[in-house]
């Protein structure tokens, strides 16, 4: 089929577990100060790889229908500017979780069999509103590693090609250094879609011990099914997961009903990753292909959790917000080739790119009489903002040194408030940076793509070679960054560099 021409100071400390203590104090009881609004639950639901032109509310163009988040945004307010901490997946949790840009400890993703990125004392978002008196549950994908050598025997090494072998671990044993660790009361998931081991955990358990090497039946809707090496139970089903993972939230919200005091729930969804199996259901169901089909799937997902906190009496009172770790993989370009599906939207880049396609995200947020329904703001925000934010809802003061990259952004949700962030660096791995200021990005590298964009998308959609040492666009005229001003504005990029490097070596700055 052919083209489409569519228009279409470092943060490395631990803090001391006294930051918790200090925290519990200085919790705010708002009832007793004379405001009568209950708490409300919070739900944070994540999908993986989701692009910004994948919601259809924001995509004229798109080919993949998405009711339940279409009608989320009407019920909410939808913001177009919105970003993840990193293009990739690990690091965005991170940045979710603590409210510090992921660089500050972290780049890459965590590995199979990886060890936490979280140290002793770390006050994550979970534990922060524990102290409020919140339960909390996280239900989906981790990916934030665990401490494998607690149940690792002593002489295993992986094989390079095929990966630890299943006698390598004693799966009898609890794995230390997870989701219950730092913040989660419950935990039920299976990590990482295609990383192993491939089994349920629950909580710090591995439910079903893997016997035998990973070996996927049959072919995945779109691409390969990108499984690393490792072990699985037998028959492990692939396309079970995210159905299993759903209806586990299912029950898990309806359990709730009638026991005092607020929850938490966190959903980090599989979908739309790899691999990429929707169910036979939604098999063309989208005009985007398997991918367009493991989105509509997603959504529908998205439909039945929204229709469980309904049922059990909780929608009123439950803020819920959606978002996206990153952009699209970059099969995209192929989408856009084959379907004239842009899943980055107007934006230039895919998963990993430092332009504006590989971070931001959809970003819905639903909280009847406190945020405004219908409504679409295009305040500069990142999900970095949520710590600050939160804490705000529940009426937390953050001990010193937590969250030092969040913005409360209560006011901009709430009264439409300017966003009091101003700017953002992003950044997927040691050699590259970017830094948004306002209306203005400079990409403070050679080129914005870590996941470089084939000729033919370069060609038809008129983006050149740079002949500079970095990039800078103003997005307010020119946001799918088609004009490089960096050879013209040298006053711009000096401005924008001194600020990414303050950003870099202090912290926070408005």
């Amino acid at each position: 089929m052919g083209h489409c021409n569519t228009n279409c100071i470092r943060w490395a400390l631990a803090w001391p577990l006294v930051c918790v203590i200090a925290l519990s104090a200085a919790l705010v009881d708002l009832a007793g100060a004379g405001d009568p609004r209950p708490l409300p639950n919070i739900v944070i639901i994540y999908a993986d790889d989701m692009g910004y032109g994948d919601l259809g509310v924001q995509n004229p163009e798109s080919k993949i229908p998405t009711p339940h988040l279409d009608r989320l945004a009407t019920e909410g307010t939808r913001f177009t500017d919105a970003h993840s901490s990193s293009a990739i997946c690990s690091p965005s949790r991170f940045g979710l979780l603590t409210g510090c840009y992921h660089w500050r400890r972290m780049h890459d993703i965590v590995r199979p069999f990886g060890q936490s990125v979280f140290r002793a004392g770390d006050v994550t978002l979970p534990a922060m509103l524990k102290t409020a008196g919140y339960r909390t549950a996280c239900i989906g994908k981790w990916h934030l590693g665990w401490d494998w050598n607690a149940i690792k025997q002593p002489d295993a090494k992986p094989d390079p090609k095929t990966g630890y072998a299943a006698d390598a671990f004693d799966w009898s044993r609890p794995v230390p250094d997870g989701p219950t660790a730092h913040g989660f009361d419950y935990y039920f998931g299976n990590d990482v879609p295609n990383f192993p081991p491939y089994s349920w955990f629950e909580n710090d358990r591995v439910l079903v011990p893997p016997t035998e090497p990973v070996a996927p039946k049959g072919q995945p809707a779109e691409a390969g099914w990108d499984t690393w090496g490792g072990p699985m139970p037998k028959d492990w089903d692939f396309g079970a997961v995210v159905p299993k993972l759903t209806q586990e939230t299912v029950d898990w919200i309806a359990e709730q009903r009638g026991k005092p005091g607020p929850f938490f729930l966190y959903l980090p969804q599989n979908s739309p990753h790899t691999p990429i199996v929707p169910a036979k259901e939604f098999r063309g169901r989208s005009q985007a292909g398997g991918f367009g089909d493991w989105v509509a799937q997603t959504d529908d997902n998205v439909g039945r959790i929204l229709a469980a906190l309904a049922e059990n009496g909780f929608a009123d009172n439950t803020l819920v917000i959606f978002s996206s770790d990153n952009g699209p993989e970059s099969m995209a370009y192929k989408r856009i080739k084959n379907f004239c599906h842009r899943s980055s939207g107007p934006l230039r880049g895919v998963k990993r790119d430092l332009w504006e396609g590989g971070h931001r995200i959809p970003f819905l947020v639903r909280w009847p009489a406190h945020v405004k329904a219908g409504a679409v703001s295009d305040a500069l925000v990142s999900q970095v903002d949520l710590m600050a934010t939160l804490a705000a809802v529940v009426g937390a003061e953050l001990p010193a040194g937590a969250a030092p990259d969040s913005y409360s952004l209560l006011d901009v949700w709430e009264k439409g408030a300017e966003s009091p962030r101003h700017t953002i660096i992003h950044n997927t791995n040691p050699g590259g940076y970017a830094v948004r200021h306002d209306n203005w990005l400079l990409v403070a590298a050679k080129t914005g793509a870590v996941s470089k964009p084939p000729e033919w998308f370069n060609e038809e959609f008129g983006y050149g070679k740079n002949e500079f040492a970095g990039e800078l666009y103003d997005l307010s005229q020119d946001l799918g960054e088609h004009r490089n001003l960096y050879g013209e504005r040298a006053d711009k990029v000096a401005e924008l560099d001194s600020l990414l490097k303050q950003i870099r070596a202090k912290g926070q700055v408005r």
